[in-house]
């Protein structure tokens, strides 16, 4: 699967939900059973204090046979975001049959936070 770029712009004090639907190099439907997804944003790829750190929630939904994934961030993360241009990745895991973790970056992008004003 290759690493799809996109930017996405997100409103301060407002929940998101990003829905991905997952294909292999063949344009099928990809089988995500056994696998998890991790996604964060931060302020510059360098970043490493608490405040330009954002998690995602990031989920596998169900069935995992549908390759559908979900990155959200709720209303109180959103307002924690200082306004301006954040980059942000998501990598989605698995673990062979050798048990060795493979790890691919998935997507990845730049976020512009629109700050609020209620």
């Amino acid at each position: 699967m290759a690493t799809t770029y996109e930017d996405i712009d997100v409103n301060q004090g407002a929940d998101i939900a990003i829905e991905l639907d997952c294909v292999d190099e063949a344009g099928a439907v990809k089988d995500l059973t056994n696998h998890s997804i991790n996604a964060k944003l931060k302020r510059t790829y360098k970043s490493t204090d608490a405040e330009d750190i954002q998690t995602f929630n990031a989920i596998v939904q169900t069935p995992p046979t549908a390759g559908k994934l979900t990155l959200s961030l709720t209303n109180s993360q959103t307002a924690a975001l200082r306004k301006g241009r954040w980059v942000y990745d998501a990598e989605l895991s698995f673990v062979d049959s050798d048990s060795n973790t493979i790890i691919e970056r998935i997507l990845e992008g730049q976020i512009n936070v629109i700050p609020q004003v209620t």
